[in-house]
């Protein structure tokens, strides 16, 4: 701004006419500040006065194009060169490829090369260097290094960029001993290595979760007299923060500020991530209004990361303040932010608010989602509002969105849960012919809404044609027929389905062992089947339900295999964990035969472990 008002001033008050070397300077001011849009009107501005361009004019307006990611504009501005009798220079060639390279289109660069090479323009060291990185970027390092020996016998010399591009570009693709290689030829060549080959290495090994190694190259670096920036404490911080080390990651934070570096919003926002995931909240919340104090402006992210957390943790009414707060600051707005808060309203079934966040979306001009659909039309289906949902459905494909499997689906469970078969089954008609292929989640709701409406049988086709198509079946799509197997006492037949989902689909969850159980333990069959079952599911980690391990005790003891149940007993307490003074209890009551004392204990002690976990 201040480059256009120095120029309107000088303009006006000076009485002269702003000449090409003028304009030139102020459109790269423009340009360097991230003015593109000024750019347009400042060179609309040069053109209306007859100010013949330069080659300088033509770089700098190229450079514009190719920021705001306008390669082909750029093309046809190198283009356009020629009407003027202006030939570009290695500056012009170099920025489009540049362009090309940060677009991730390494081959566009290499043919701009080729153009530059054909108009007789010579590589120079910057324009070679931009290659080399162009090919690290992509993994390629055979050939860069290939590139380097073609262009090194044409008089071109590896100076310390080049040596930093390779070694970023190994660290980019795994191969750290190979950079530390590089980092050791580097040295005899002459250059020392500065804070990107260090940040090179350090984000390298951090990918790699070589955190130790990672805190080894950061000491060194400090030890040769190069000083981190704010990028090397962050990938430290970050990695430390994924590992679950928050509280180093504070103290290196801590270490930063005492450096006097001034963390940025990253660093904040890494931490904050940090603090949340690792249920330290409170912290996180402390740490967010020590960085509004020192001057950080929080961003989109900052707010998306606070928000998520006090969503699950049902506090929607500050998550709410915070949005208020994050729409005063004039922070960008993201979608993802207000999809959190609606998710999170849903899920405490406060649908009027979430429909008011969908609603304040559209007025603030922010994008609304498949997901933010998806995620309002699931939580009207639950609140048993389906014709809204469906109404919402409509809109969503008024407005260029497609409805995927999470929109069917959720409308699909309201019915099944409902017993309304008949519209389920229109539901995926109506999803094939839209050309959104069913998924297991979809048939496994089918199958369990046909279950409930008591249409066992053609469940179980349904299962044998998913089959069929070669699907892999998941416990969702077996457990309800198991269980309506059991309450129809067609043990064998729930038994053998059990079996064959061992061998033939994903393996059985928690929950269809459950059924099982329940189902051996109340369906009067043989004893022993139900006793060798239960050894089973402890086995693999999984306790029973107590209702049910009670018949099964009272089972037991009426046939007097009262060593049976104390062997269950026993792994149950060692599966679950449970002390030794509570297990000496429940043996003392096995040892003088109060079997039902130690039953209703043993249930005790489960049922506050369960509640512990929720």
């Amino acid at each position: 701004m201040k480059s256009t008002a120095c120029f309107n001033s000088w303009n006006t008050n000076s009485g002269l006419k702003p000449d090409t070397r003028f304009y030139n300077v102020s459109l790269n001011a423009l340009v360097e500040g991230n003015k593109l849009k000024l750019v347009e009107t400042l060179h609309s501005k040069m053109v209306g006065a007859g100010v013949p361009p330069d080659v300088s004019t033509f770089n700098v307006l190229i450079k514009a194009l190719c920021k705001a990611h306008q390669l082909r504009p750029a093309i046809l501005m190198l283009e356009d060169m020629a009407n003027y009798g202006l030939k570009p220079d290695e500056k012009t060639f170099t920025t489009l490829m540049q362009g090309f390279i940060e677009e991730g289109e390494l081959n566009g660069a290499l043919r701009i090369k080729e153009q530059m090479v054909e108009s007789g323009c010579v590589l120079t060291h910057v324009s070679v260097n931009v290659l080399v990185n162009g090919f690290c970027k992509e993994g390629r390092i055979e050939d860069a290094l290939s590139f380097i020996q073609e262009v090194s016998e044409e008089g071109f010399h590896p100076d310390q960029v080049t040596f930093n591009a390779l070694v970023n570009g190994l660290c980019r693709t795994g191969y750290i001993k190979q950079a530390l290689e590089m980092m050791d030829l580097m040295l005899e060549k002459g250059f020392d290595p500065d804070v990107y080959t260090y940040n090179s290495l350090i984000s390298g090994l951090c990918k790699l979760g070589e955190i130790d190694e990672a805190v080894e190259i950061f000491q060194q670096m400090i030890s040769r007299n190069c000083s981190p920036n704010t990028v090397t404490y962050n990938t430290l911080i970050s990695t430390l923060c994924k590992e679950n080390q928050v509280e180093a990651a504070t103290e290196l934070a801590h270490v930063l500020t005492s450096k006097g570096i001034m963390p940025d919003v990253c660093t904040f926002n890494t931490l904050i991530q940090g603090l949340c995931l690792t249920k330290n909240r409170e912290i996180a919340m402390e740490l967010f209004e020590e960085m509004k104090k020192k001057g950080c402006q929080p961003d989109e992210f900052t707010y998306s990361i606070l928000i998520d957390s006090l969503c699950s943790e049902r506090r929607l009414k500050e998550a709410l303040l915070l949005l208020k707060e994050m729409e005063l600051s004039g922070c960008a707005r993201n979608a993802v932010v207000y999809n959190t808060l609606i998710a999170g309203l849903c899920k405490n079934k406060r649908i009027e608010e979430a429909e008011e966040i969908f609603d304040q979306m559209e007025l603030l001009g922010v994008s609304r989602s498949s997901i933010t659909y998806n995620t309002l039309i699931d939580g009207l289906c639950k609140s048993k509002r389906v014709e809204e949902a469906a109404e919402l459905m409509d809109q969503m494909i008024m407005e260029g969105l497609k409805p995927d499997k999470f929109t069917y689906n959720s409308l699909l469970t309201y019915y099944c849960q409902g017993g309304d078969i008949e519209k389920a089954a229109d539901i995926v008609q109506t999803m094939t012919s839209d050309g959104c292929e069913p998924d297991i989640v979809t048939y496994g709701t089918l199958i369990g809404g046909l279950c409930k409406a008591g249409r066992v049988e053609v469940a179980s086709r349904l299962l044998r044609s998913i089959q069929m198509k070669g699907m892999v079946l998941t416990p969702h799509a077996y457990n309800p027929v198991l269980q309506a197997l059991f309450r129809r006492k067609r043990t064998k037949e729930a038994m053998r389905l059990f079996r064959e989902m061992m061998e033939k689909s994903d393996p059985p969850d928690a929950v269809s062992y459950k059924i099982v159980f329940r189902g051996l333990c109340n369906g009067g069959g043989p004893i022993q089947e139900a006793v060798d079952f239960t050894f089973e599911m402890l086995e693999k980690g999984i306790l029973p339900d107590f209702p049910s391990f009670g018949f099964l005790a009272e089972g037991l003891c009426s046939l007097s295999m009262e060593d049976t149940l104390v062997e269950l007993v026993n792994m149950v307490m060692e599966k679950a964990k449970i002390s030794q003074n509570e297990t000496s209890v429940i043996r003392g009551f096995l040892k003088i035969h109060k079997i039902k004392d130690a039953l209703a204990n043993l249930s005790v002690i489960l049922d506050r472990q369960k509640s512990r976990r929720f």
